[in-house]
């Protein structure tokens, strides 16, 4: 093995150490009593295992309620993306019209606008039309994003038009064009905007803490965040234990999608 190549693996294997550290940290730590976890200098294996805070995460909090509301939303969150931003993908990529390139350019535009910019608008918006602390207000700002129509857009230029001319002429509409012939093909780029999606509408804390005002609309970030901080100090174990079953989702979400999702990376933009 050459010197280059040591190099190469000692740079990525500590890239990796610095990427999964802290995740490892967080999964032994959730099973440390409070006090080894404000322990100074911390310890990195547990010398007390406890269950402690998994069991104060499921008694203190009304878990079911707040997953399922974080399972709700999320889940909607990511079928809208799949399909409103597919449906534009394929407007854009596929499809004639006046201002396509215009339309096209606007979608860039909005991938430059910072999230905060639109986030008191939108508040404003969901307000007067009655929706704030409900699931329609926490769903309906992000059924479809510039970023995936982009992504979408992107991968059905690789589709080639001979395809589609060839359906068009046996008769086929657009709408059945789209469902028979376009969508199987995209399986790869969905499911990398799906696991992008529902990664990102899982873990938001900002907005569903604004629009849901009541217990029964609070997302799980929401309520571990508000649960763990007590009067004069921050419950740690608790916080810990949240965020493992936090990641555990996505994860799953992650490995039963990986192999479409890597495809999508590689070939999304391709032409």
């Amino acid at each position: 093995m050459t010197r280059a190549k040591l190099l190469l693996y000692a740079v990525l294997a500590l890239g990796l150490l610095v990427v999964v550290g802290p995740f490892v940290w967080m999964l032994l730590s959730s099973f440390k009593p409070e006090a080894e976890i404000r322990a100074v200098p911390p310890t990195w294996w547990p010398h007390t295992w406890t269950l402690g805070n998994y069991r104060d995460l499921f008694s203190r909090l009304d878990f079911p309620q707040y997953f399922a509301n974080s399972a709700i939303v999320a889940v909607l969150v990511t079928a809208g993306n799949l399909l409103f931003c597919s449906l534009l993908g394929y407007a854009l990529a596929k499809l004639d019209f006046p201002g396509r390139k215009a339309l096209f350019l606007a979608v860039l535009g909005m991938l430059m606008v910072p999230g905060m910019v639109t986030f008191v608008p939108q508040f404003v918006l969901i307000s007067n039309m009655g929706l704030a602390n409900s699931y329609a207000g926490l769903v309906l700002p992000f059924l479809a994003g510039p970023f995936g129509v982009f992504l979408m857009r992107q991968f059905l230029l690789s589709i080639p038009d001979d395809l589609i001319e060839a359906a068009r002429v046996d008769g086929a509409g657009e709408w059945r064009i789209f469902w028979r012939v376009v969508l199987p093909l995209c399986k790869p780029a969905l499911a990398t905007l799906g696991i992008l999606t529902f990664l990102a509408s899982w873990n938001n804390f900002l907005w569903p803490l604004v629009v849901a005002t009541t217990d029964d609309k609070y997302t799980l970030p929401v309520a571990l965040a508000l649960y763990s901080i007590g009067q004069n100090r921050a419950y740690y174990g608790l916080l810990l234990a949240g965020a493992v079953v936090v990641v555990v989702p996505v994860l799953i979400v992650f490995l039963a999608l990986q192999r479409h999702f890597m495809r999508g990376i590689a070939t999304t933009g391709l032409k």
